[in-house]
């Protein structure tokens, strides 16, 4: 049988998952059920494999914590795909198009060529990935905080806990970065999709008649 893991699960589950196994791990061994003789006794084959389940599903299970957390960070400010995509190409703000869901559009551009497509679901993975890397970071500052207090090293954890905070801000904001750069995207490559407005035309004048 074989395994195989998408660019897409890759990216918007495995690698975040991976970082909430790097947290568990941690937490593991500073409460001592993890030791180097228990996990050095697996095989290295099946400890990949157990290691790269185990990071998809957390990273699945944990998809609503990023969600939570973009929800929390406040915005500097607001960008709509469609707005900036207008103030950029002027010529196209008459397009019936630009009204659609980016999303139904993406399926568009997958029916007209799926290799132009990559492109897109390229960027929305990576937006994803960069947004559920968030709340693993943040989990760590709060142990990083925490070791201040308990730890014996106070200075390095306190540091550790403000650069832990800061990269999980920050990773929110650039991941409502990549997902605004890849709905400009989907908005650049119907432009140029041929009937596309027609055929939304003739959708919209179906659903009145029906």
């Amino acid at each position: 049988m074989n395994f195989a893991i998408g660019v897409f699960d890759l990216f918007a589950y495995t690698i975040p998952g991976a970082l909430y196994m790097a947290f568990f791990g941690y937490l593991g061994a500073k409460l001592h059920v993890l030791t180097a003789a228990s996990v050095g006794g697996v095989p290295t084959v099946v400890l990949v494999v157990v290691i790269v389940v185990l990071s998809f599903l957390l990273g699945y299970l944990a998809y609503p914590l990023g969600e939570a957390l973009e929800r929390v960070v406040p915005r500097r400010r607001r960008r709509n795909a469609a707005e900036e995509f207008v103030r950029r190409m002027p010529s196209a703000k008459d397009r019936l198009y630009l009204k659609e869901s980016p999303h139904l559009l993406l399926g568009a551009i997958q029916l007209h060529d799926k290799d132009i497509a990559v492109d897109v679901s390229r960027l929305r993975a990576s937006g994803l990935m960069v947004r559920n890397c968030a709340p693993p970071l943040l989990f760590g500052a709060i142990a990083a905080i925490v070791e201040i207090f308990a730890g014996r090293h106070p200075f390095i954890a306190a540091g550790m806990a403000a650069l832990l905070l800061l990269a999980s801000l920050t990773l929110v904001s650039q991941g409502r970065k990549l997902a605004l750069w890849a709905g400009m995207k989907t908005f650049e490559l119907c432009f140029w999709l041929p009937e596309i407005d027609e055929k939304l035309t003739a959708d919209e004048v179906s659903r009145k008649s029906a």
